[in-house]
């Protein structure tokens, strides 16, 4: 039977991918996706969201969702300074190289409907969070009682060497370190993290997007067309390896086959917020052995990836339609 997913997005070329691989494949019965701000605002990520669900030519609803972090009228400077969207229109771009969306979001707010579809279930749905966790928390905070109706949340997020958005933190926790605290320390339980350190490790290379496109595909072309778009920015900025990351796309075909997570440690992790501090949003594990660690482990978190498995998952899909 196909698990039941929510995604929950911020797009972004790779939360395009991810929104594909889980519209298309079988074996997953995705029932909605909810954007929140993060890779641009959320005026940019609702209709980029769309764009996606319209190229694939399918009825999937689309909730629009938080517009800032919790605590962006504190300091909206330490959230949102103009080099950062910058540097991310250099990255993802601000319209997905797709054609402009012609549907609409639901009426309902994401929130909302987060709480009313995990109330409603029956403790069987995967929560998938691939941006800033500011929906999650503000449904947690809403509705305390889902927390006992998810089955298991992944999320891209978090690192556990080397940042991207700082020295030791990753984009999508930092750019809401509150939220992203509160729902790791809300008893969800089953977490499953999967951070740079995994999705680095599961790049995609150029000829393997052009095999993407060549399956003669929607899904195959709109994939293979943007992640190509990826390796070719990071190219622009710098970066001597003909490939790239698709870092939410690992997040999809984790929820389809745990095994393309290798190095997994069950480990206790939480987040940094120390507000203009070096090191907020970083994500912390203990990864001592013996008996260093005493706290509780919380979460699985993957230290790599099998980037041949992840590949084959991609091309396997996304041939599908």
């Amino acid at each position: 039977m196909p698990r039941k997913v929510i995604l929950d997005v911020d797009p972004g070329r790779d939360d395009a991918v991810a929104i594909m691989l889980a519209a298309l494949s079988p074996d997953i019965d995705l029932l909605g996706v909810s954007v929140t701000h993060g890779n641009r605002p959320l005026d940019v990520t609702v209709p980029n969201a769309l764009r996606v669900v319209d190229w694939l030519q399918l009825d999937i609803p689309v909730y629009r969702g938080a517009a800032d972090p919790l605590l962006s009228f504190i300091d909206h400077e330490r959230r949102d300074p103009e080099w950062i969207y910058d540097l991310i229109e250099t990255i993802e771009g601000s319209d997905l190289d797709l054609p402009a969306a012609t549907s609409q979001p639901q009426e309902q707010h994401a929130v909302g409907w987060l709480i009313e579809t995990l109330m409603a279930s029956a403790g069987d749905i995967v929560l998938c969070p691939v941006g800033p966790m500011t929906n999650i928390a503000l449904a947690i905070r809403m509705e305390p009682r889902i927390v006992g109706k998810i089955e298991e949340m992944i999320f891209m997020g978090g690192a556990i060497g080397p940042g991207n958005i700082s020295p030791c933190a990753e984009f999508n926790v930092w750019k809401d370190p509150e939220a992203a605290r509160i729902v790791l320390n809300a008893g969800i339980k089953k977490v499953t993290m999967v951070p740079l350190d995994a999705t680095h490790s599961a790049h995609i290379k150029r000829d393997e997007c052009q095999a993407l496109i060549d399956l003669g595909t929607r899904g195959g072309e709109g994939a293979g067309k943007l992640a190509m778009r990826r390796i070719a920015r990071g190219t622009e900025l710098g970066s001597k390896l003909q490939a790239g990351p698709i870092h939410d796309a690992l997040v999809i075909c984790a929820v389809l086959d745990p095994s393309v997570l290798q190095q997994v440690h069950h480990t206790p992790l939480d987040v940094i917020v120390n507000p203009g501090g070096k090191d907020d949003g970083q994500t912390v594990v203990d990864l001592r052995p013996g008996d260093w660690a005493k706290a509780t482990p919380t979460a699985q978190v993957a230290l790599s990836a099998d980037r041949e498995k992840f590949v084959r998952m991609l091309t396997e899909i996304l041939a599908l339609a």
